[in-house]
């Protein structure tokens, strides 16, 4: 196992990822280049961040890593509210993924407060 799967977070965001697949797929075919895209580019992004940061050599690196995460959860917040304002999504399962978000960006402060502690 590759040391960024052995992070909660990492697990977390990976399997967020999955469910914004699976809820991208009911939204209409004409979205398939618009918000379908720009959600699933951005909710990719969070782990993948993780990742690549995790196998810098410095915690500095790893730290800038996750603050880029943090960016594309705020972008995906924006993204799930316009999809939820457009009728994509209900209101019930916006606050879901609202939630699950909250919860890994929480994930990733931690962390980043950690790797601060050890510098």
């Amino acid at each position: 196992m590759k040391p960024h799967q052995k992070l909660n977070v990492w697990v977390n965001s990976f399997k967020f990822v999955k469910t914004l697949y699976e809820t991208t797929n009911t939204f209409p075919a004409e979205e398939k280049f618009g918000l379908t895209s720009q959600i699933r580019r951005a909710a990719v992004s969070v782990p993948v961040n993780i990742a690549e940061g995790s196998a810098r050599k410095g915690k500095k690196e790893f730290i800038q890593f996750l603050y880029i995460s943090l960016g594309s959860l705020t972008e995906l917040d924006t993204l799930i509210l316009l999809s939820c304002d457009l009728g994509f999504i209900s209101g019930d399962k916006t606050t879901l993924l609202i939630n699950e978000m909250d919860s890994i960006g929480k994930m990733i402060y931690g962390l980043i407060k950690k790797l601060e502690g050890e510098m």
